[in-house]
């Protein structure tokens, strides 16, 4: 059988990022991006669609019959009802481990630019602050250390567990949470009210699920008792956004560095977008993931499961 394989957002990898062709008998068609109007027309004739923020949503796959597989290009699957898919057989795979230095780097950048407040003495320094100073430094913004600080984690995949090891190479001290809500704690975990309490910085690394959204809102902040930083680098939706800008107005964390919104891009007057012109806050694009390593390894690892599934052998199943 001769598969037709449809990747309807190739723009979501870079220009300089080889995607090799599938090794077996295949009519490979590829779009830079694909507006919802236009998934069910570019997919009618696909036996595999490739999706990496494009919605496939339950009504749009009861459209397609001779959809076979899809291969989800990023390691979240939210753009995908995987239930529709479950009930009627469509396997769906997934990347996984690809940004496993990328993501934690990111991640330890944000916390270190915050911690040391970079972004508010760059400014000082932009607006003449340093020229005007009478000594060979000046102190205008808060400078503390990681080392003998307490980091949450929330989320201990791949990921979280990368993270982890290099915060205890700064000296830190690593308590992974428990589910929230979770009446019995696993050994090494420690309880998700808990975690809020006593962390100094709270880094987020979890999926995007109905039981996850907004997992951090107002009465999480209210437990936040040592005025942490916040750092995002999963899923938008994790964090009420509107709780969060009036948690840093409040002061009840310290700081906030999300690689991520809800929706993406953020809408024009979206909380977070107003929080630009403070030096404790940091956004960027959703980029933690795109070192060009990492990106290179998801684009292998994506065409190694289309091949997967030809002999019949799904890797990174997700259903």
């Amino acid at each position: 059988m001769r598969h037709r394989i449809v990747f309807l957002d190739r723009a979501t990898l870079k220009e300089s990022i080889e995607v090799r062709r599938p090794d077996f008998d295949h009519e490979w068609v590829e779009y830079e991006s694909t507006r919802p109007d236009q998934v069910v027309e570019r997919l009618k004739d696909a036996t595999i669609a490739i999706v990496n923020k494009v919605k496939l949503t339950a009504d749009v796959l009861s459209q397609l019959p001779n959809l076979e597989f899809i291969a989800e290009a990023a390691t979240g699957t939210d753009n995908i009802d995987l239930d529709y898919c479950r009930e009627r057989g469509i396997p769906v795979s997934n990347i996984s481990g690809y940004a496993i230095e990328a993501v934690p780097e990111h991640t330890f950048a944000m916390m270190l630019a915050l911690r040391r407040n970079l972004v508010g003495y760059q400014r000082d320094i932009a607006a003449g602050e340093w020229q005007r100073s009478n000594q060979f430094c000046f102190f205008t913004h808060p400078i503390d250390d990681l080392a003998g600080q307490t980091l949450g984690l929330i989320g201990t995949g791949a990921i979280g567990d990368a993270v982890a090891r290099i915060a205890e190479a700064f000296g830190m001290t690593v308590l992974k949470a428990e589910r929230k809500g979770a009446t019995d704690c696993r050994p090494g975990y420690t309880p998700f009210a808990e975690v809020l309490k006593s962390s100094h910085v709270l880094s987020l690394h979890c999926p995007l699920t109905p039981q996850t959204r907004h997992l951090i809102g107002p009465a999480e902040f209210e437990q936040m008792q040592q005025h942490p930083l916040l750092i995002n680098t999963a899923r938008g939706g994790l964090v009420d956004e509107a709780a969060l800008v009036k948690a840093l107005d409040s002061g009840q964390i310290a700081g906030a560095g999300f690689d991520v919104t809800t929706p993406e891009p953020p809408e024009p007057d979206n909380a977070l977008l107003t929080l630009l012109d403070r030096p404790n806050f940091i956004m960027t694009p959703h980029v933690a993931w795109a070192s060009q390593r990492a990106m290179q390894r998801l684009a292998d690892q994506l065409i190694d499961n289309l091949e997967a599934f030809y002999q019949n052998e799904i890797e990174n199943r997700v259903v």
